[in-house]
């Protein structure tokens, strides 16, 4: 009988305890820092559309839990009524929302701050205080709605959840929005088995860079 033994390193007990010390410091910091860039997007929302300039999405978190992200709002408030109507109209549109679960001309995003804000990542900035309370981790495999997780294989989509979503990933700064379902769970299936500290400074040295210099990100 052949045996085959898959690593599975970010499930080290010691390993998820050295990823939270460091999300406790990075997150305190970060949300002082970040805080006004936070304030200067939440005027810009306003000011395009009115009402609440913050977003809360529940998504799958860790033992497959009901997590409550909170995001800087770049779509209208109407936005899922919107979204069916566009498929409904366009057979094109609905293929790639299959394939891709986004849409490049996605015409529920504000103009000019919505894609703005998606195009640098930074309407995901409010996540860190889910990573400050313990809900998610600064990397790792994204939160994803529960419709998104259906579509992946059941033996990686259990590992995928035993560990803290991360508010970026090696998906991210890797395929960003280009990459489709086979290499969302490629790309992660790659980083929980190989979790290193060196592996989570890489990904956010490289998701500074992708802020700054975004591209396949809408």
């Amino acid at each position: 009988m052949i045996g085959f033994e898959t690593r599975q390193n970010l499930l080290n007990p010691l390993a998820q305890w050295i990823k939270r010390a460091l999300d406790l410091a990075a997150s305190f910091f970060g949300l002082l820092v970040c805080a006004p860039v936070l304030g200067v997007c939440v005027l810009w929302i306003r000011k395009i559309s009115p009402g609440n300039p913050f977003y809360v999405q529940e998504r799958e978190g860790r033992d497959r839990t009901t997590l409550r992200i909170l995001k800087l709002r770049t779509m209208f408030p109407n936005a899922d009524e919107m979204l069916e109507s566009h498929l409904a109209r366009s057979s094109s549109a609905r293929e790639e929302w299959e394939r891709f679960c986004k849409l490049k001309r996605d015409p529920r995003i504000l103009p000019g701050v919505g894609h703005f804000l998606r195009k640098t990542s930074l309407d995901e900035l409010p996540q860190l205080w889910n990573v400050l309370k313990g809900e998610m981790t600064l990397v790792g495999p994204r939160p994803f709605p529960a419709y998104h997780n259906a579509r992946f294989d059941p033996e990686f989509l259990q590992v995928r959840t035993q560990v803290r979503p991360g508010l970026t990933g090696l998906w991210q700064v890797s395929a960003r929005s280009d990459g489709d379902l086979a290499v969302q769970q490629s790309l992660d299936s790659y980083y929980i088995r190989n979790w290193s500290l060196w592996l989570d400074i890489y990904i956010l040295a490289r998701t500074i860079r992708a802020v700054l210099a975004p591209r396949g990100s809408y």
